[in-house]
């Protein structure tokens, strides 16, 4: 009779507005490339709160956790620049290192990964997330990035599996060139990092729109100019604030469940249409904000199938450049956690809470409800 399998405690989807603790089975070396590591710190991301409001097809039974950082515990026969022992951080994109995209540096649009492109998210992959004690990590020698041993920069480094990245990269999009002015609109961890990365290279101003106090009071500390879209039309009062000026660059750090000034009415299309008035004729827009292909709970038919109107026409008219998409976070990561070691980067202005695992239900609905100032939270197994 065999033995029965080892099992950890893990982050599982049970139903919307719902997750529990449950032991779920340890996993196990698959492939000569996987590695298993021992998680250390996992962060719930604004990105979970989609599948855990029933925003997705996530299904119940699935692991929450793409953000995620720890120690190597096991590693696979085919694994050459990893050891046990090894303190790592993987990108939210799981992505093989081999495929077209992956060699252009599109890592985030791995083929090969395809029809998904992350562990622990719904229709990104068929990987268990990492809000658990361990996580499988596939392709390891491409995934995993390094990072000085010990505990030093622990909420720094945990960042670089996602929002740190993800915020630079959607300055990138824009088209942003040093000088310049941006707008960035969610002052939530991404927007925030969006905002930390314009001013870390070398914006004249940054605007940051928001309507929670909390966030905004983030964003000014951080040499922002803020703006509460609550009080008063956004773009009106960035173009009052610039005597009639649009600014150079845009960042949308919010995505498909946007809202009017009340904060309680969705209006998909919201921060697309402002990004078009405010933004400069030959300027660029930067769309890191998460848009689904099918919303369960969308507020019309068209966004439910992922139909989102806005003015075309005037994008077009204003020459207006559009990037989006997931980040490449291979493109960045390293960089980044430079920055993070030479002390000229500390993203870790944004957590609020640091907890044990066992709190994450908790965590989960305090984070979804804005309650005692969640911010971003992160999870320690």
């Amino acid at each position: 009779m065999a033995a029965p399998a080892a099992t950890m405690k893990a982050v599982v989807y049970d139903k919307p507005f719902e997750v529990a603790i449950r032991q779920v089975e340890k996993p196990q070396i698959l492939h000569p490339d996987d590695i298993i590591v021992k998680v250390t710190t996992t962060c719930i991301c604004g990105s979970d709160l989609h599948m855990y409001e029933g925003r997705t097809a996530a299904q119940p039974g699935i692991i929450f956790g793409h953000e995620n950082m720890g120690i190597v515990d096991r590693v696979g026969s085919g694994v050459t620049l990893l050891k046990v022992g090894d303190r790592v951080v993987m990108p939210f994109n799981v992505a093989c290192g081999r495929c077209l995209n992956c060699e252009e540096g599109k890592s985030a649009f791995c083929t090969h990964v395809n029809p998904g492109f992350a562990g622990g998210y719904v229709a990104m992959g068929p990987y268990p997330g990492g809000q658990a004690e361990y996580v499988r990590v596939p392709f390891a020698d491409f995934n995993a990035l390094i990072l000085p041993p010990g505990t030093e920069h622990e909420e720094d480094f945990a960042l670089l599996a996602d929002i740190f990245p993800t915020g630079w990269h959607g300055v990138e999009l824009s088209g942003f060139r040093p000088g310049e002015s941006v707008v960035v609109f969610g002052a939530g961890p991404v927007g925030l990092m969006a905002a930390y990365s314009a001013v870390l290279r070398g914006a004249s101003d940054v605007y940051v729109v928001d309507r929670v106090v909390e966030r905004l009071n983030k964003a000014k500390d951080i040499g922002c100019i803020p703006i509460d879209f609550s009080k008063a039309d956004a773009v009106d009062q960035i173009l009052k604030l610039r005597g009639g000026k649009e600014v150079d660059r845009g960042v949308d750090a919010v995505g498909y469940q946007a809202t009017s000034g009340d904060g309680k009415t969705e209006q998909p299309n919201a921060v697309l249409e402002a990004l078009i008035r405010v933004v400069r004729p030959t300027g660029g827009l930067g769309i890191p904000g998460l848009y689904v292909p099918s919303d369960p709970g969308a507020p019309d038919s068209a966004a439910a199938k992922g139909y989102i109107s806005f003015p075309f026409g005037k994008l077009f008219e204003k020459g207006l450049t559009l990037g989006t998409g997931q980040c490449n976070v291979k493109t960045y990561n390293r960089y980044l956690r430079d920055l993070i070691i030479s002390g000229r980067a500390k993203p870790s202005f944004v957590v609020s809470h640091n907890l044990p695992l066992s709190e994450a239900p908790s965590a989960y609905h305090k984070f979804d409800k804005r309650i005692d100032g969640y911010t971003k939270v992160l999870l320690h197994p």
